[in-house]
């Protein structure tokens, strides 16, 4: 039965009336809990935030991209993009998806903005050279439309590597003069969610932690959420028990590859490389880059096309991992100890039948027990 005990312009109320119930709407809470890696004694907070907030209204800016994130937004699955949309947020402006088109889609932004409070998501990098006039909407440059969205917004999230620090775009030689969303934006609150691209389950859960608690999730020295990108995909990859075997796939199809082997030397970036792709994975969390076959690129690290390619290439040593210079002789380490430990295993078996063997010939013996001795089995 829909959920109706709740505000009737809450976030619950607009689930409630597109027929989500109370059951799902407590899924959604403690699986957002799980992954924000808060207690899930927190998931009460957080179903009692979304059941008093009201939709926060979002505007969505694109500027140099591929709308891939956009494409990654569509796909959502739990809760799906009409549940983010119409139930979740209120998303007032978004080039691609609104019906609105024209000056009516610019009225609706500004309005929108006038209104404060807002947050503003941004894809795409942003163009300062020339004045801007790499990237023009409606007769102003994203540097303009920019500074104008963010004033008064209550946060700002860039979502893809390409807001976040510039991207492709911004690769060397950078012709366009592409920057990142936090070089130019001041005096309101920014978190990064790089990746080509970004991952929607991360954005819906940084928006509710917003919701939550009043606040953006805390950041490492990127600014990014520790919740996705506090530790390494090469920590918690499926292939990892392959590297610490020294089991490596040599060339794309042959046997290793097939098995599922170790795909760092065939280029694969895990090991300098933060995000949770492991963990929450893409397309409704049926899989993932590495679990289909292919070595992660970076693509949610700072400059990643100009420091992590070749894509094939293997990188140089990592820093603070050191796995470049074991790697070659990481699987004939293995190999040499677990020789030494079958031989001392073997040289230790045979002492023990040895023993057992003179045991068995030996006489037996009985000894007649002392005082002393009777005393102190006595004990």
């Amino acid at each position: 039965m829909p959920v109706v005990d709740a505000p009737t312009d809450s976030i619950l109320h607009a689930l409630a009336s597109h027929g989500v119930t109370r059951r799902r709407f407590l899924e959604f809470c403690a699986a957002t809990t799980a992954l924000l890696a808060l207690p899930q004694s927190y998931a009460p907070r957080i179903a009692r935030a979304l059941e008093d907030k009201k939709k926060p209204t979002v505007v969505w800016l694109e500027f140099q991209d591929c709308a891939g994130n956009t494409e990654s937004f569509l796909r959502a699955v739990s809760p799906s993009v009409g549940d983010i949309v119409l139930d979740v947020l209120a998303v007032e402006y978004h080039e691609t998806i609104m019906a609105a088109a024209g000056f009516q889609a610019e009225a609706a932004k500004d309005a929108a903005v006038a209104a404060g409070g807002h947050i503003v998501v941004v894809e795409g990098s942003v163009p300062t050279g020339a004045n801007g006039v790499y990237c023009t909407i409606g007769g102003k440059s994203a540097v303009q439309i920019l500074e104008e969205v963010t004033a008064g917004a209550a946060a700002v999230i860039t979502v893809g590597t390409c807001s976040s620090y510039g991207g492709l775009p911004a690769a060397s030689p950078n012709p366009t003069g592409a920057v990142g969303v936090p070089e130019l934006v001041s005096g309101v609150p920014v978190i990064n969610l790089p990746g080509c691209p970004m991952n929607v389950d991360n954005m819906v859960a940084t928006i509710v932690h917003f919701l939550t608690f009043g606040a953006l999730p805390a950041v490492d020295g990127e600014g990014r959420p520790l919740f996705a990108y506090g530790e390494r995909i090469h920590d918690h990859c499926e292939r990892r028990a392959h590297f610490d075997a020294g089991q490596f796939a040599q060339e794309w199809g042959d046997e290793g590859h097939r098995k599922g082997w170790c795909l760092y030397k065939m280029g694969c970036k895990g090991p300098s490389t933060f995000h949770n792709c492991p963990s929450i994975r893409w397309n409704g969390g049926t899989s993932w880059p590495i679990g289909a076959g292919h070595g992660c690129v970076g693509c949610s690290e700072p400059a990643f096309w100009d420091t992590m390619t070749p894509i094939y290439g293997r990188l140089p040593a990592p820093p603070g991992f050191g796995v470049t210079t074991s790697v070659e002789q990481i699987g004939a380490g293995i190999v040499g100890l677990t020789a030494a430990g079958f031989a001392a295993h073997g040289l230790i078996k045979a002492g023990q039948r040895k023993r057992a063997h003179k045991q068995d010939e030996a006489p037996i013996e009985i000894e007649s027990a002392t005082a002393d001795d009777e005393e102190g089995a006595g004990q």
